[in-house]
């Protein structure tokens, strides 16, 4: 893996992930072209196409990520999980520009017992996951690169530890799902990956896994949060079923990173470590800042 410096565009800038890459590439000494919501409709390629004069890589964070919003308003996820992300990706490939696009441990049923390979099957149980699915499929069918990922937190938007401490700065008991079992994922750390696939002299994957090991359930990630931040709370686990939500949730959607690993060179660092560095950096400017597109 040799980087090189190139104009990147970020699509979906203005979002938690999109932040995040952003703050990556411009630290690793590419031109970053930040694109949000505001600026562009991504289902209009002609939109997108205006910003990308001199650009070598598209990294796309932007989606419809309301998970339970998507359930109602399933058309409108597809368009822009779905639909969109064709348009880009033929857009990008009569470009010749390399396409690096984000999806979801959500495309996968979540029945496993194992970490999910790249090359298992899909069967996605909600309508999030269908239209990301879709997504996925149209921009390899483009030759673009696409990237599953779980469990985001980081700096700049609004994520489940903030909820957790939010909840514990109430004062309250607080119950959390204990069978549902992934990977907390750090917006930074998916970042570099994004990055460097983005900027790689060779041709990357087409299709890896990157998310924080270990694997563990949103109570146990809900725990390591009270004990890191130093917050004395009740919490509790409950079931899925007493919690009922609009989407179906995957029950286990682990993922299985070693193909990123063997081709990166190194390991992804632990989710816990991770949790470590986001408080540091939230502390340093007094409480995260939420992003807003």
């Amino acid at each position: 893996m040799n980087p090189t410096s190139q104009k990147i565009l970020v699509l979906g800038a203005g979002g938690m992930l999109g932040h995040a890459v952003c703050e990556v590439a411009d630290a690793d000494g590419h031109a970053v072209v930040a694109v949000a919501r505001r600026d562009v409709d991504v289902r209009e390629p002609d939109q997108i196409e205006r910003h990308l004069d001199g650009v070598g890589a598209v990294i796309n964070c932007a989606a419809f990520t309301d998970v339970d919003g998507c359930e109602t308003r399933e058309p409108l996820a597809i368009e822009i999980n779905g639909d969109a992300v064709g348009g880009l990706a033929a857009l990008c490939a009569a470009q010749g520009v390399r396409l690096v696009h984000v999806s979801t441990d959500y495309v996968f049923a979540g029945d496993g017992s194992r970490p999910y390979t790249e090359d298992d099957a899909i069967a996605p149980r909600s309508a999030y996951g269908r239209s990301k699915a879709r997504g996925e499929r149209l921009a390899l069918e483009h030759g673009g690169h696409v990237v599953r990922t779980s469990w985001l937190f980081g700096p700049a938007g609004p994520n489940f530890v903030e909820t957790m401490l939010g909840l514990a700065d109430r004062g309250q008991a607080i119950q959390v799902v204990d069978d549902q079992v992934g990977c907390p994922t750090y917006t930074l750390d998916l970042a570099r990956a994004l990055v460097q696939l983005a900027s790689a002299a060779e041709t990357p994957p087409r299709l890896v896994h990157v998310a924080n090991p270990p694997a563990t359930s949103w109570f146990g990630f809900a725990q390591e949060i009270f004990r890191v931040f130093e917050k004395p709370v009740d919490v509790s686990p409950c079931t899925t079923d007493e919690f009922p939500r609009p989407a179906r949730r995957p029950a286990y959607s682990v993922l299985d990173v070693s193909r990123y690993e063997a081709w990166a060179g190194e390991s992804i660092p632990s989710w816990r470590a991770a949790l470590q560095d986001y408080r540091q950096r939230r502390a340093s400017v007094g409480g995260t800042g939420v992003a807003s597109e």
